[in-house]
């Protein structure tokens, strides 16, 4: 239910893995996502308890974002995030979904 307050769009580029020869993090092909958005500098842990200064936060309903992936607001067809200003993921949060427990809602900090 709370999608309906997801009117912005982010791209973002899942993981992979590593390049054998180039020793290059690999990532999936950039897709969009519908989301919302804030950008504020405060302090958080991330999944391993690591304390980090947060760059920006974007709530979603997708699911599959995990840390060492890159995120962008807006859409962007680049293959590779450095090059298209991307930013790491370095902390997923999930919350429940308040009001039909249909889909989570979570934030991705970066």
């Amino acid at each position: 239910l709370a999608s309906w307050s997801y009117t912005a769009t982010a791209t973002i580029w899942r993981a992979t893995g590593r390049d054998d020869k180039t020793g290059k993090n690999t990532f999936a092909l950039p897709e969009t996502i519908a989301c919302d958005y804030g950008e504020k500098s405060e302090r958080k842990t991330d999944d391993k308890g690591v304390e980090l200064t947060s760059r920006m936060s974007i709530y979603t309903e997708y699911a599959s974002a995990k840390l060492g992936d890159y995120i962008k607001i807006g859409e962007d067809g680049t293959p590779d995030p450095i090059a298209a200003g991307a930013s790491l993921v370095r902390s997923v949060v999930r919350n429940a979904d308040t009001f039909n427990r249909e889909a989570d809602d979570y934030e991705i900090i970066t």
